[in-house]
């Protein structure tokens, strides 16, 4: 993050900020982050979820007996009200990267697998990611903790892709933390961390888009938007973020209601057939 930081404050707030406040202050920094992550969470969010729901969201699962009055905007508004929040600890995290607690790098070369270490660091990040999410994803679930924290993000049973960023504020910023902790565990160069940061919010919106097409041989692997759908519908399965191994290792896998001819695009159909059988016979009586 300290290069987005470097980046803005030369650009944009040396400019803005008096003269007398150093660029390696924490508070001007944490001040700093928390403008960039703020502002750059509502491009994060906004940008690839109206995409998402233009172009690739099937509007019949709006149909859907689950799908709420409104709930468009519903998602929205939960989502704007919980990312200024999810922001403050976020940005602890980012100053600590920042103030050089991390083990984020700035040159390929400082390490002495070059190249292969980044793409190597990319294939453990994911895993140890999923590893994780998987763990605190299950534990939101536990009776204690569920109404109070998670129950929020399961309103939306149908979700679109707005419900990607729709949660409680502390359920969004713990299910971001191994993404903030793997940089203090493992070597990470920083670009990479950035596009990473970056692909794992569309990944998120991505599980909520409502298009439940996985490739044929990645069936068994990926955990996509129909995994997760049924997540929203069923709560206790699939609790994975990328891929199905952790709920396969704990008993939580389910396959895709979709994928067996009982997914809710399934039951917006049949309601439609449902309807029009009613109104054909209403129609044969009155003749």
């Amino acid at each position: 993050m300290d290069i987005v930081l470097s980046h803005t404050d030369h650009y944009i707030l040396d400019d803005l900020y008096p003269t007398w406040w150093l660029k390696d202050d924490p508070v001007r920094q944490f001040v700093s982050l928390m403008l960039i992550v703020n502002i750059g969470g509502l491009f994060i969010y906004l940008i690839p979820t109206t995409l998402s729901y233009h172009l690739i969201f099937d509007h019949r699962l709006m149909d859907h007996p689950h799908f709420l009055p409104n709930q468009v905007r519903l998602e929205i508004v939960y989502a704007l009200k919980s990312i200024p929040q999810m922001a403050l600890p976020t940005c602890v995290m980012f100053l600590l990267e920042v103030r050089g607690y991390s083990n984020l790098y700035d040159n390929v070369h400082q390490t002495q697998l070059g190249w292969i270490g980044v793409l190597g660091s990319v294939v453990t990040f994911i895993l140890f990611t999923d590893m994780c999410i998987y763990w605190i994803h299950r534990l939101l679930h536990h009776k204690i903790v569920y109404k109070h924290i998670h129950k929020a993000h399961h309103l939306w049973k149908i979700p679109t892709p707005f419900a990607s960023h729709a949660f409680h504020p502390v359920d969004g910023f713990l299910q971001s933390c191994p993404y903030h902790i793997y940089p203090f565990l493992f070597p990470l160069h920083k670009f990479t961390y950035l596009i990473l940061f970056v692909f794992v919010n569309i990944w998120t919106v991505s599980v909520h888009d409502g298009d439940f097409r996985v490739p044929g041989p990645l069936k068994p692997i990926v955990n996509g938007s129909a995994h997760h759908t049924d997540h929203h519908l069923f709560y206790n399965y699939n609790y994975g973020q990328f891929f199905t191994l952790w709920d396969r290792i704990g008993g939580s896998f389910r396959s895709p209601s979709a994928w067996t001819g009982q997914g809710p695009m399934n039951t917006v159909m049949n309601l439609k057939d449902i309807g029009v059988k009613n109104g054909l016979s209403s129609r044969e009586k009155s003749q």
